[in-house]
């Protein structure tokens, strides 16, 4: 009797465990936009298609793009909570109106540059971790770039102060706010849109790397690029926690490592696109990644500088931190302990 009930015990115990070895994993992945660019075609497909192998885990990985599944960017959260999908690229900005949390990463003009911009993601995104287990039983798996977003423009214009009156594509609240500080109008597009909305002068200027701009074609449609940084578009991975947890620790060790270096790979990868597409799209060489257009290149002036660097005090980190406390009172305190100092705040 003693024997049979230990027995059952053993078999309560295994079955109540984390998958085994040989249990096949299946995994139902959300990549980003297939219009996005490079990163999701070189970088971020390849690694999905190959993860079982490369890593050796029991996993069948069936990854669709974005915008092949009907599902916008900005309901990427409420499809990991409800467990549609088990893993997701999530689009930090569009993703930030359910959490606005997330925003903390990206605020206009606190990542001038790829160096900072790796800082700030690495400060906060524990912090955007334990939000986004709490409220969306989903696990952040890292935090990469597309790299500093630039202003493109089917108008002329000379400086930043030229976008006065001007329609501007924007992609969150934050940079929504900033477009408003410097007198333009934001108009909230998805970036599938953005090429016809352009052709059709639906808006006069657009926000977004310069990668994937040229990938879309907005050089098409475009006289003028103005090269000033104001966000850095980062992105991240999320894996629903009910996915996470049928892997054994020593199975999440090996794919939080995974992961890892697929993060490493595109911070590298997003500032090489960064600084070739920025030639392509001038007709600059050298252009290897791209194709070659002929923008006008608005220069940088030292006043675009200067109310960019002001940006984070003034205007972005006042205007999100009222809206972030209002859902989790600690969101502004949470963001200076962790991203304070290197915001010089």
């Amino acid at each position: 009797m003693k024997k049979l009930l230990l027995s059952a015990l053993v078999c309560a115990a295994v079955s109540a465990s984390p998958a085994m070895a040989e249990d096949t994993i299946k995994l139902k992945v959300i990549g980003q936009p297939l219009a996005t660019g490079l990163i999701q075609k070189n970088k971020e497909q390849p690694f999905f298609e190959t993860l079982a192998e490369k890593t050796g885990l029991p996993l069948k990985v069936n990854y669709k793009p974005l915008d092949t599944t009907g599902i916008k960017d900005v309901e990427q959260l409420r499809v990991l909570k409800s467990g549609m999908f088990d893993l997701v690229s999530l689009r930090m900005s569009q993703i930030s109106r359910d959490e606005p949390t997330i925003l903390g990463l990206d605020l206009v003009g606190l990542s001038p540059d790829f160096a900072q911009g790796r800082q700030v993601a690495d400060a906060y995104k524990e912090t955007v971790d334990e939000r986004l287990q709490e409220r969306f039983n989903t696990k952040l798996l890292g935090v990469w770039p597309f790299g500093p977003q630039v202003m493109f423009c089917n108008h002329p214009i000379e400086s930043l102060e030229d976008v006065k009156g001007l329609k501007v594509r924007v992609y969150d609240q934050n940079l929504a706010q900033f477009v408003e500080s410097v007198g333009g109008i934001p108009v909230p597009i998805g970036f599938g849109d953005v090429h016809q909305s352009l052709a059709l002068g639906v808006i006069e200027c657009a926000i977004t790397g310069p990668s994937s701009a040229n990938s879309a074609g907005w050089p098409e449609v475009t006289t003028h690029v103005l090269p000033l940084g104001f966000q850095m578009a980062l992105n991240g991975y999320g894996i629903n926690l009910k996915a996470w947890n049928k892997l054994t620790p020593d199975q999440q060790v090996t794919l939080q490592s995974a992961f890892d270096g697929l993060i490493d790979e595109i911070w590298t990868y997003s500032e090489e696109l960064f600084e070739d597409a920025g030639r392509c799209n001038v007709g600059g060489e050298p252009c290897t990644t791209g194709t070659k257009f002929d923008l006008v290149e608005v220069p940088v002036t030292e006043k675009d500088l200067s109310i960019v660097a002001n940006t984070v005090k003034e205007v972005s980190f006042p205007t999100w931190a009222e809206v972030c406390n209002k859902t989790n009172p600690e969101c502004a305190s949470d963001w200076k302990r962790d991203v304070g100092a290197i915001a010089g705040m």
